[in-house]
């Protein structure tokens, strides 16, 4: 009799468990979005880090699944040489080179690109199915705080204050550039591993290029983050994100939606990153750059020596990004509903530490360049710095000498005794 009650309470509970999950999905509605997300696989890497990468046909990848992209024909390389300006920081001779985690388990074949395979427990960590790896909708509640000027020493040509919308649930140390056509932008984004104190709080390391309206922008991103809840740990990793809607509908972190199309067999957006920095020794750069190709509107990722590793295809998934980005940010966010409250999150940003304590203490972002329609590489003629939380986390632009490049040094550790 005993046994029967416990098969019976099994099976209930099984039953439960088969069409609800921590209340938010049930098993099929799981599967089915884990055989959309995950496409088969023409070589597996198990990386030492938990990662499974799948090497997918390059027609086969999750950017043809969206309905503008369906007899989309892949643009191979860029068309497009870029002229750099040879203004540089005191960093230059010390860069140390990065890699990914699963490189050292092996390599994806000529004609197929590296996707991290998306798993069950990936897809139960979300807040629901639909909104797996997409950020979450920017709440804009004003937008009457101004950007300071700041030239770093360098000509100015626009002296004007700058606007920034107030976020729900975001805090940001950013440099601004704003009022122009930028159609690239680039730096060598400092790599840390700052702490993440919930699992649904992230922190992020990037470039973003924007345009349109200010509540229905359209933004590409890329850099580096801590995300536990996409990722499932607090690991340092490569991403791109795109959106163009100011991300209530559209876009998502890397391969988890359709609208990236990669092209490089070498790098894994998603990917871990190593080694990071550490306090006062040696520090490591993840070199990034976004650029439009006049020829195509085509906006490709480029990551390290200038390799690229795919691009978001304007001329059908983006409209105002179509011609070119009006604003363009280097920084850190932090993502948490306890940012601009009290008590406040003790989520990092950058290094953990504020940009005062500049090199070997802060993070940075060096030899920061846009580009315009000259097709040059240049620092811009105009920039800003801004930071949300001052208490919490900041911005400061340091030159440290005449004929030198200025350094972006931004960050903060979240909750302290100024910021409680």
């Amino acid at each position: 009799m005993a046994n029967f009650i416990f098969r019976v309470l099994l099976t209930l509970v099984l039953s439960y468990l088969c069409n609800s999950v921590s209340g938010k999905a049930n098993f099929k509605e799981i599967d089915e979005k884990l055989k959309q997300l995950n496409k088969p696989a023409v070589k597996t890497i198990q990386s030492e880090d938990g990662d499974i990468i799948d090497c997918v046909d390059i027609y086969k990848q999750p950017a043809f699944d969206h309905h503008a992209l369906k007899n989309h024909i892949i643009q191979m390389k860029p068309s497009f040489d870029l002229k750099e300006e040879r203004l540089s920081s005191k960093n230059e001779s010390t860069k140390l080179a990065i890699f990914q985690t699963w490189q050292r388990s092996g390599s994806c074949p000529e004609g197929t690109v590296p996707i991290r395979r998306i798993r069950r427990e990936d897809l139960l960590r979300a807040k629901s199915v639909q909104q797996f790896g997409r950020k979450p909708h920017e709440v804009v509640l004003k937008s009457n705080t101004t950007v300071e000027h700041k030239d770093g020493q360098l000509p100015s040509i626009n002296t004007t204050a700058l606007a920034m919308p107030v976020i729900v649930n975001r805090s940001a140390a950013t440099l601004v550039t704003v009022g122009y056509n930028y159609i690239g932008a680039k730096a060598d984004i400092n790599v840390w591993t700052p702490n993440v104190e919930a699992q649904d709080e992230y922190t992020t390391a990037q470039i973003w290029l924007k345009a349109g309206p200010g509540d229905n922008f359209e933004s590409i991103e890329s850099g580096w983050t801590v995300n536990p809840q996409l990722y499932g740990d607090k690991r340092t990793r490569l991403f791109a994100h795109w959106t163009k809607d100011s991300y209530k509908t559209t876009g998502c972190f890397d391969m988890t939606c359709s609208g990236f199309v990669q092209t490089s067999s070498q790098y894994l957006l998603g990917g871990s990153i190593e080694p990071v920095s550490t306090e006062f020794g040696q520090q490591y750069d993840l070199t990034v750059g976004i650029y439009m190709d006049p020829n195509t509107a085509n906006w490709w990722l480029k990551i390290g020596k200038d390799i690229p590793v795919g691009y978001w295809p304007a001329s059908t998934l983006l409209f105002y990004l179509n011609h070119s980005s009006t604003l363009v940010e280097w920084g850190g966010q932090v993502y948490s509903s306890n940012v601009k409250k009290k008590p406040h999150t003790k989520t990092g940003m950058g290094s953990g530490q504020f940009a005062s304590g500049l090199r070997g203490n802060a993070c940075y972002m060096d030899n920061i360049a846009i580009v315009d329609f000259s097709m040059q590489l240049k620092y811009p003629q105009w920039v800003g710095t801004w930071a949300d939380e001052q208490y919490c986390y900041t911005a400061l632009n340091y030159q440290e000498g005449y004929g030198t490049l200025p350094i972006f040094y931004f960050g903060g550790p979240g909750q302290n005794y100024n910021c409680p």
